[in-house]
């Protein structure tokens, strides 16, 4: 595992260099065919990583956003997002990231999340404390969710559901303490402990992959809606807590409408 440590450290340092020269610079922007942004730095990122895997360790599977899936030779899979939080890049908001995960059949064992702008690089190991700058994190006690400082991304990634204000039922007409648009920059500070929750849907392996270890190794909880463990083929409906105790609430909240 130092090796891979090692390596995944590495392609944050090449990420965060190359996001640095574009970071707050005039830069074309893109439409994928799902509508999101993409720029020049995402995919140069995400190049420059291949690359750099291509070279030292040649028989591992790669799951990029950009350019999507290589197979795996070796039963270990590198999962690539080149800039977690694109639409926060190009307006120069530093809580996009980063995020590095490395998969063994499937199951996150490493996860790196690197905010390059802010020098902030977390990273978890299964069977280790996470660190941030290589210093140990740990998650907070919350005493309920009333009390939880919650975020997510958008509240659009919730217009799929069955019932469309659930996210608002659920969390921020019940709090006071509901924040939008965190990137996964959010997902650092609840292994921190500054943040209590993370409630979203609608995300790829490379949005969450990298995110397993860091949340688990800090203390808190990261799964399914229905409690299960996140891998490669879960759904995308995550939803992350920094007190591992405040599940059993929150799973009734989010049971007690169909989806």
């Amino acid at each position: 595992m130092q090796e891979f440590i090692a390596l995944a450290n590495s392609m944050a340092d090449i990420a965060g260099e190359i996001i640095q020269k574009y970071y707050r610079k005039p830069i074309t922007i893109e439409k994928k065919e799902d509508n999101s942004p993409v720029t020049i730095a995402d995919r140069e990122v995400e190049q420059a990583l291949r690359a750099f895997l291509a070279e030292n360790r040649p028989d591992d599977g790669i799951f990029g956003e950009e350019y999507g899936r290589t197979p795996s030779k070796s039963g270990f899979t590198w999962v690539i997002d080149p800039i977690d939080g694109t639409k926060s890049f190009v307006i120069g908001r530093p809580t996009f990231g980063t995020l590095i995960a490395l998969c063994e059949g499937g199951v996150p064992k490493l996860g790196i999340i690197d905010q390059p702008i802010l020098k902030e690089r977390w990273l978890g190991v299964t069977g280790a404390q996470t660190t941030m700058n290589g210093a140990s994190v740990s998650t907070r006690k919350c005493e309920s969710v009333d009390n939880a400082s919650i975020g997510a991304t958008t509240p659009m990634m919730f217009d799929k559901l069955i019932d469309y204000n659930r996210a608002y039922d659920i969390f921020e007409r019940g709090t006071s303490n509901m924040v939008w648009g965190g990137d996964c920059y959010m997902y650092g500070l609840i292994a921190s402990g500054f943040m209590d929750i993370a409630f979203e849907q609608n995300l790829s392996p490379y949005d969450f992959a990298a995110l397993v270890p860091v949340i688990n190794g800090a203390g808190g909880k990261i799964s399914d809606w229905r409690g299960d463990p996140l891998t490669l083929n879960s759904a995308g409906r995550v939803v992350a807590i920094g007190d591992p105790t405040l599940w059993p609430e929150i799973e009734h909240m989010i049971l007690k409408s169909p989806y």
